[in-house]
């Protein structure tokens, strides 16, 4: 058998080499030939209303998010793990909230943005009265698309929520309930199969966000009932070969945040001494010899 592994050309970073390699390493340890190909070429096109591929492989693990060349690629019957609609859910947070509502997931409270078409359209005062009355302060707003903590934003007050209203006002975006007890502190759960095999709890001394990319420091967590359930009914829900689930400390209980299709699992792997890759290639493998 051979695999490609698709990653991004233009986001290159330890972190994206280590999970590539590392998957790499574990696939062909069971003897799978395996590509670690950058999306720097023109991978499909149409021609004569006929859909042409150029992907030489059994299957693919793709760590990329264009949305094109997923499609294409499944289109023309090439197997991928994660699957194009599982990134597509994951990869737009209001998309992802939308489809994990009501499906018994906890999650903060959270209001997709309006979209503007045009940069010079005053907003109504009304639009920031209705999410301040829901939301209260602070609050937390972020871009729909984005990863490592990247365009999460907190709004202290209304003259910050305006400013931010303003400035995302043509960019797909949410507004989400700021989570007090869960300040610089959340748990990063790993998902493989639609079983969660890891956690690790993440904190920051000096951000509310406790991405590892932003200086958040991780320790193994202990994987109860409780959190077991979160993750692995959200992962079946949405589709997921693998994830990462980020779960926040709420007062009554544990809520969900976001779920990430190619979440790094390096943090994890050290963190909790568990095979990460080693658990997806096995997945798949289980995957396509059934």
């Amino acid at each position: 058998m051979k695999a490609n592994i698709i990653v991004n050309a233009f986001f290159d970073t330890p972190a994206t080499r280590y999970q590539s390699s590392r998957i790499k390493e574990e696939l062909e340890r069971r003897k799978i030939s395996t590509c670690i190909i950058k999306n720097d070429f023109f991978g499909a096109e149409i021609d004569g209303g006929k859909l042409k591929e150029c992907m030489d492989c059994d299957f693919v693990v793709y760590l990329d998010k264009d949305k094109y060349l997923s499609l294409a690629l499944e289109k023309s019957g090439m197997k991928l793990f994660n699957s194009h609609s599982a990134i597509q859910a994951c990869d737009d947070k209001a998309l992802c909230a939308i489809n994990l509502a009501n499906c018994g997931v906890p999650m903060p409270r959270t209001i997709p943005g309006l979209l503007c078409y045009d940069q010079s359209s005053p907003l109504p005062p009304e639009y920031a009265d209705y999410i301040e009355s829901r939301l209260g302060y602070p609050l937390v707003v972020k871009r729909c698309f984005g990863s490592l903590g990247k365009f999460v934003y907190r709004a202290d007050d209304r003259k910050a929520l305006e400013s931010f209203m303003e400035e995302l006002k043509c960019t797909p975006h949410l507004y989400q309930q700021y989570i007090e007890e869960s300040a610089g502190r959340d748990v990063r759960v790993t998902v493989v199969g639609g079983k969660a095999i890891a956690a690790m709890e993440r904190k920051s001394c000096g951000d509310f966000r406790s991405n590892i990319g932003l200086g958040g420091k991780g320790a193994k967590y202990e994987l109860d009932g409780e959190l077991r359930n979160l993750c692995e009914r959200a992962a079946n829900i949405l589709k997921l070969d693998y994830c990462g689930i980020d779960v926040l400390f709420g007062k009554d209980g544990y809520l969900l945040c976001e779920v990430n299709s190619n979440a790094f699992f390096g943090g994890s792997e050290s963190a909790t001494g568990v095979n990460v890759a080693a658990e997806f290639v096995d997945h798949i493998l289980n995957t396509l010899s059934n």
